[in-house]
């Protein structure tokens, strides 16, 4: 069983992806609402894969992808963001170091297949 870090502000958009992967077998260790504590977290938790929205309070979703990269570089980061459809937002998060990017809005059938090319 997979250990999930969950990062969105949304409480909406948190509860989504909480369901559906305790739902398929993943563990989910923790939720953050801003960038800040979403990295905090990571340090304190060490997830197995961690879900990153890109817009933010406090530190937004690319900074903390960076420093999530810093503290662990082969760390998994799945960003999950609707900014991702504007090209130099996704070349942005490709640099920075995401394994893979979601596409709001998602469905449960996308998310698992993302999240399952990480289950090994």
């Amino acid at each position: 069983m997979k250990n999930v870090l969950i990062v969105d502000d949304s409480d909406m958009v948190r509860t989504i992806i909480r369901e559906a992967l305790t739902k398929n077998g993943f563990n989910i260790v923790g939720e953050a609402d801003n960038g800040r504590a979403g990295v905090e977290k990571y340090a304190e938790l060490k997830p197995d894969i961690v879900t990153m929205d890109i817009t933010l309070e406090e530190m937004n979703g690319i900074e903390a992808l960076k420093e999530i990269k810093k503290i662990n570089p082969s760390a998994v980061v799945i960003v999950i963001s609707s900014t991702v459809y504007q090209s130099f937002v996704a070349e942005e998060i490709v640099q920075s170091g995401a394994d893979d990017c979601i596409v709001k809005p998602f469905d449960e059938e996308m998310l698992m297949k993302v999240f399952n090319k990480f289950v090994n």
